[in-house]
């Protein structure tokens, strides 16, 4: 009796974790993360998840779990091999210290970003063997973003209508994050900056929502939740004013109706015709038309506001390389080239997780050393910044060359094989969970062109959702079987 209740606190624990990791993934740059002030990617919710794996060792190591076979950890596994061996032979090329900090130093901190993605990913491949597990993960993750939203209007009431002072909520913001409130009075929530929490919203919190639309099925007993927490995130990303965020979205929103939802395209526009040959529904059809047109309007003049976003078609430039300064993008394209660089010289292996950037000065281009204001501030010898490629697949091609590019390559279509599995499922819970894992799987594939830190939980999250859902549908046929 004492066992078994020894067993259940356990579970009950491990499920408390579990919740308090999704309830704080907003906070990505904890203020009391123990790492070096440089590094912003701090994600609160791997203290909990930390808690947790202990937890977890001792109930597989008293049989009351098993560690989960999922076919996609086969690819994961081979890249992380790939990757260890592109650092130790990175390493033997020996590149000279920059600003004090040496390879060793470097691919260490890398391979700890490594480990904080990977603790992210098991965690959520193994407390989702079960449609209950599922409903529980994404019942918390949804609280974690209402107080996303609620923060963020505090930020908002803040930024337009004055209701606090901004000094006082900069307190409030530093007590719990490494960033105080953005002074061009964009929304950044508990992220770091507003494209973090653009990133947050269209890989991790959108998939769930934006699959309601198209399966109607709810996770939570208010009806009205998941619509509000819907237009929540509409308004949020709009308030972000991130280019990357909005673009990531609309082209993920674009690909998934094409790719999951042709039936619900068909079913609306059949619903719109019909209005036409009955009396008078075609007011209401035409009403609604006019509401989707004035919205998409509005947004358009909204984020117009902004020279940040309205330099897009304003840039009167000459050539691809003055659009790219113009638009503020000068400096991301020139650490993208640079790192390209490393990977030209050691095209197979690379030269190691997390040495690209001894690589990047060497193989800027012209234009970056003579336009763009933040590569000469780098290059300063005052500087002590260690620059990235800030592009997750030529971070890949730099550091584990072709090898550990396919290999993750790999990795990723095993991601979307589940997906597909799962959307021909006949539940529909499980149609729904296929529907946010390809919305996940199309977003990650933007969102990756704009970062590249193995820490972010956006990376894992979702997909060890899928990827612990699909191995639990396996074990349970073979067992059937």
């Amino acid at each position: 009796m004492k066992t078994a209740s020894f067993a259940l606190s356990l579970d009950k624990i491990a499920r408390a974790l579990w919740a308090a990791a999704l309830l704080t993934l907003p906070v990505t740059s904890f203020r009391y993360f123990p790492v070096g002030e440089t590094t912003y990617e701090r994600p609160l919710a791997f203290f909990p998840l930390a808690l947790l794996a202990p937890v977890l060792l001792v109930q597989l190591i008293r049989g009351k779990t098993t560690f989960p076979r999922a076919g996609a950890l086969t690819p994961l596994t081979a890249f992380v091999l790939a990757a260890l061996a592109a650092s130790l032979i990175g390493v033997l090329f020996d590149p000279l210290i920059m600003r004090g900090q040496g390879v060793i130093g470097r691919v260490v901190r890398a391979w700890a970003t490594v480990i904080i993605g990977l603790v992210f990913f098991i965690s959520a491949v193994w407390m989702n063997r079960s449609e209950d597990d599922l409903r529980f993960t994404i019942k918390w993750m949804l609280a974690g973003f209402v107080l996303d939203v609620l923060w963020s209007g505090v930020q908002g009431a803040t930024f337009y209508l004055h209701v606090l002072p901004r000094s006082l909520v900069t307190q409030w913001q530093r007590a719990f994050s490494m960033r105080e409130l953005i002074k061009t009075n964009r929304i950044n929530g508990m992220a770091f900056e507003p494209a973090w929490l653009a990133g947050q919203i269209s890989t991790v919190y959108l998939p769930w929502l934006f699959a309601l639309l198209l399966t109607r099925e709810r996770v939570t007993r208010f009806k009205w939740l998941e619509p509000v927490l819907l237009a929540c995130a509409a308004l949020l990303l709009l308030a972000t004013f991130s280019r990357g965020g909005l673009l990531t979205v609309a082209a993920t929103v674009v690909l998934t109706f094409l790719f999951v939802g042709r039936e619900q395209i068909h079913l609306t526009w059949t619903w719109f015709a019909s209005g036409f040959r009955r009396g008078g529904a075609w007011l209401w059809r035409v009403g609604v038309l006019i509401l989707v047109i004035a919205a998409i309007t509005g947004a358009f003049l909204f984020l117009a506001q902004k020279n940040y976003i309205s330099s897009l078609w304003n840039s009167q430039v000459n050539s691809v390389e003055e659009f790219i300064i113009q638009n503020y993008a000068g400096a991301r394209a020139a650490y993208i080239w640079g790192a390209m660089g490393a990977y030209n010289d050691h095209p197979l292996t690379g030269v190691g997780l997390g040495a690209s950037g001894f690589y990047i000065y060497n193989n800027l281009p012209d234009w970056a050393l003579t336009f763009v204001p933040e590569i000469a501030n780098q290059l300063s010898p005052t500087s002590n910044l260690y620059p990235n490629p800030k592009n997750l697949y030529v971070r890949l091609l730099a550091e584990t060359g072709l090898i550990g590019f396919f290999l993750y390559l790999a990795f990723q279509f095993s991601i979307l094989g589940d997906a597909i599995l799962a959307l021909k499922q006949k539940s529909a819970i499980w149609r729904y969970l296929g529907v946010a894992s390809i919305f996940t799987w199309i977003a990650l594939i933007f969102y990756n062109m704009t970062q590249d830190s193995f820490a972010t939980p956006n990376l894992w999250i979702n997909i060890g959702v899928l990827v612990g859902m699909s191995t639990f549908a396996m074990q349970s046929s073979n067992t059937t079987e």
